[in-house]
This record gives structure tokens, sequence and C-alpha cells, in this order.
């Protein structure tokens, strides 16, 4: 596929990373806050628009995962934004419960300040 075909036709064909990849970020779909940032495959794609539920591929353990399989902070998808090249996605989507492992409501909890430090900002 030419970039003009993917950048501007309405034909959906992903475009991975070397590593099989792209960048999925996820927004609260009512409030446009930014949940998290994790990463996507083909199968973690294919299973996330066969499920309705947010699904990556974890880099850490090399496998598929659904989030939310053993907390049960599932993320409901109700929209996904495609970037212009294809390489990125934003997934708006429902959150049931926190959408961070720390418990915190978003993995952006904390801000850089001006002295170098990290602030919490949000819980």
């Amino acid at each position: 596929m030419s970039d003009v075909a993917r950048e501007t036709g309405d034909r959906f064909q992903p475009k991975f990373d070397a590593q099989g990849l792209m960048t999925g970020v996820v927004v609260d779909a009512s409030t446009g806050e930014v949940l998290m940032v994790a990463h996507l495959d083909e199968e973690a794609l294919a299973a996330t628009r066969e499920t309705g539920l947010a699904h990556f591929h974890s880099r850490s353990r090399g496998t598929l995962w659904c989030k939310g399989e053993t907390s049960g902070n599932t993320l409901r998808v109700k929209e996904i934004l495609v970037d212009c090249d294809q390489d990125a996605l934003v997934i708006k989507a429902q959150p049931a419960g926190p959408a961070c492992h720390t418990g915190a409501r978003t993995c952006f909890y904390r801000r850089l300040a001006d002295d170098g430090r990290l602030e919490r900002i949000a819980s």
C-alpha cells in the first residue's frame, strides 16, 4: 500500500514496527483523560476488535493480555481512532475501575516539576 493511500484512503491497513507492535493510547471516552499507553500486536488488535475489551501485547512477558483479566479493571472500547500513517491508535474506552496497576485512576498520576522531582497529581 502506498503512503498516500494509507494516509488518505478509507482502508484500514495497520502499520506495525519491526517488533510487530504499534502504540495504543487509551483515553477515557467520557472525559478525554489519558489513562494509559500500551502496545498492540496483530493478535491484540484483533482481540480488541472482536471482544470490545482492550487487549495489548505484554513486552515483558511476550504474550497477549486483556486489560483487567486478573484485576477486573477492564477497558470497554467505545471508539478507535487511527493516526495518519496507521501506526498508532487512540482507544476511547469506558474504564471499570483504575487503569493503572498501582491502583491509580490513570498511569499518568505524576508530573515532572521544575526541580526535576515527580509530584503526585492524581490518585
